[in-house]
Formats: C-alpha cells, sequence, structure tokens
C-alpha cells in the first residue's frame, strides 16, 4: 500500500480541477496545467479533493500509485505557489546575465554560452553569480536548471562550476610532492 497514494490531493480555494477525456486539467492564479492521466489509476475529483487509486491491484498498478499522487500534488502546486530552483556559479570570470528571453552564461569557453529561455519559465540574475529560474511547472523548471549546470559541473578540487544553492561538492585532496 502507498503511504503517499493514501492521502488525498487538497484543492486550495482559487483553484478549479477537472477530467476530461484523459485529461487533469487544473486552473488557478498562476495559470493552467494539464497532464494525462494514467489507465491504471482512477482519478475523482471530489469537494476540495482529489482522490487518486489503483484500478486494480496489480503489482504496475501499485507502483504508480503514489507517483501519480505526487504528480497530481506537483499541478496544483505549481498554479498556486509555482516552483524555483537557483544556481549559484564560482570560478574566476564565470558570470551569468539574464536578457529578456536569453541566458548569457560566460563559463571559460573561448566563446560565450547563450541559452534560449524556454516557454513558461522565468529567468533572473539577481547578481553576476546567482541565477534563479522559477515557473508552474516542476519538471519544466528542474530540466532548465540541468541544462544551464551540465555547462560546466563543479569539480572536486577547487568547487568551480555551477552548483544547486545547498549542494554540498566534496571536496578532493590535490597532489602531494
Amino acid at each position: 500500500m502507498s503511504r503517499i497514494g493514501k492521502k488525498a490531493v487538497p484543492i486550495p480555494a482559487g483553484v478549479t480541477a477537472e477530467i476530461k477525456e484523459g485529461t487533469l486539467s487544473v486552473k488557478g492564479p498562476k495559470g493552467t496545467l494539464s497532464m494525462g492521466l494514467s489507465d491504471l489509476i482512477d482519478y475523482k475529483v471530489e469537494e476540495g479533493e482529489i482522490q487518486v487509486n489503483p484500478a486494480n491491484d496489480t503489482k504496475q498498478a501499485r507502483s504508480y500509485w503514489g507517483m501519480q499522487r505526487t504528480l497530481v500534488s506537483n499541478l496544483v502546486e505549481g498554479v498556486t505557489e509555482g516552483f524555483s530552483k537557483t544556481l549559484e556559479i564560482s570560478g574566476v570570470g564565470y558570470r551569468a546575465k539574464a536578457q529578456g528571453k536569453t541566458l548569457k552564461l560566460e563559463l571559460g569557453f573561448s566563446h560565450d554560452v547563450d541559452l534560449d529561455v524556454p516557454e513558461g519559465i522565468e529567468v533572473k540574475t539577481p547578481d553576476q553569480t546567482t541565477v534563479e529560474i522559477s515557473g508552474i511547472d516542476k519538471q519544466a523548471v528542474g530540466q532548465f536548471a540541468a541544462e544551464i549546470r551540465e555547462w560546466r559541473k563543479p569539480e572536486p578540487y577547487k568547487g568551480k562550476g555551477i552548483k544547486y544553492r545547498g549542494e554540498y561538492i566534496f571536496r578532493k585532496e590535490g597532489k602531494k610532492k
């Protein structure tokens, strides 16, 4: 039994949810999100909550149960509060600058890296070494943060690179004579 799946997803005031043609749509103050529904799971929109239960007692249905409930919860949280990730850049000469729908990164390459910001995502650079990514879709925010981090992962000797805020970088000792 899924402990996560047993809990119903509460729908806050100002948020509406409806199931139509195999799609769950959630509309809130920040926008609208939708997701395709699995045949292995039963979804019910009741007064003030969304109930998620397995359609049958197969192993696959039970394994999808908790994940599907979490995906539904992410839709509701996204349209009410939104999601954000913060990246920190460390290294001599490494910097970032948001210019409209483009993020310009200087990461020690012979050229600057220009990344187009996907639709529905907002990028801010409060200073040259911090990048704040926010949006209503948790998957899209995390994917874009991972794509930025991919350009210069933090290295273990000096800690130079792009890391998530709060991420611990395991440091190694350098060569000894």
